[in-house]
């Protein structure tokens, strides 16, 4: 197990894939770990040097004590990349992973490249809805509200198809610590980026909807990508955990998305 001791909590992370390749971080949605993304790692990891981690209370991490804020994530990734000696990375977030990677293109521009902003929104949900779920939580357990999760993450159609998956994902959901999942329900609640996305380069960042995520829905991917001029949209027939339904397109999307940013960087500087 590899730790980072950073911001005074331990951040647990996994570095794979193609030695000496360009640096991809993957940061997985709100009540998940870093196994989130296994479908996408023999694609990516094919290509590029791939770092996924636990965000704090999640998985093998830390869990805080108190409310975690959108800056503490941001910065959490900020360590991390110090910690491994890496200057400039590529970045791919969904939903709370996607509002981390909007505060550290808007707050730390020059550590990242390219940009993928999966299922996310500068801003989820009322604070009511969240203090109702952090309450559920405190007085019942991750169980309580893991059927909720599993019909926001997926389509019936998947839910069908393909039970091992979903069954491994609540599984996962379940195992997070409650108190870390309070945490960051916290973080989720209190983050407001509208003001800060139009400063994100639309030219390095790409937006992924699900034509079925009722949580983050196309209307709001379509508007971030105004927002952050020359940014591109994808729309994939999924709902929130599009990197779970379409595994296989989802890294194909990354891949194109970090080659055409790279290319336009290296055009750029000759």
């Amino acid at each position: 197990m590899a730790l980072a001791h950073v911001n005074g909590i331990d951040l647990h992370y996994a570095l794979d894939g193609a030695a000496g390749a360009p640096l991809l971080v993957l940061s997985h949605g709100l009540g998940l770990a870093l196994g989130m993304w296994d479908a996408q790692m023999a694609t990516l990891g094919a290509r590029m040097r791939v770092l996924r981690y636990d965000t704090r209370g999640h998985g093998a991490s830390s869990v805080p004590a108190g409310p975690s804020s959108i800056d503490d994530l941001g910065r959490d990734v900020l360590a991390l990349l110090d910690h491994l000696g890496v200057e400039r990375a590529h970045f791919c977030g969904l939903s709370l992973g996607g509002m981390t990677g909007m505060w550290l293109a808007s707050h730390a521009p020059q550590r990242i490249a390219a940009l993928i902003l999966a299922n996310t929104a500068p801003q989820i949900g009322a604070r009511q809805m969240w203090d109702t779920r952090i309450a559920t939580v405190r007085g019942h357990g991750m169980g309580a509200i893991s059927d909720a999760a599993i019909a926001r993450w997926f389509t019936p159609g998947f839910i069908d198809r393909s039970p091992a998956v979903v069954a491994e994902l609540k599984a996962l959901f379940e195992r997070t610590p409650a108190e870390g999942y309070v945490s960051c329900c916290a973080a989720n609640r209190d983050a407001d980026l509208r003001g800060v996305i139009a400063r994100i380069r639309g030219s390095t960042t790409l937006v992924v909807s699900g034509s079925h995520d009722a949580a983050t829905p196309p209307a709001l991917g379509q508007w971030m990508a105004k927002q952050m001029f020359g940014a591109g949209y994808v729309e994939l027939p999924t709902a929130h955990l599009s990197n779970v339904e379409a595994p296989d397109v989802f890294a194909r999307l990354v891949i194109d998305h970090v080659a055409r940013v790279t290319a336009a960087s290296t055009r750029a500087a000759a």
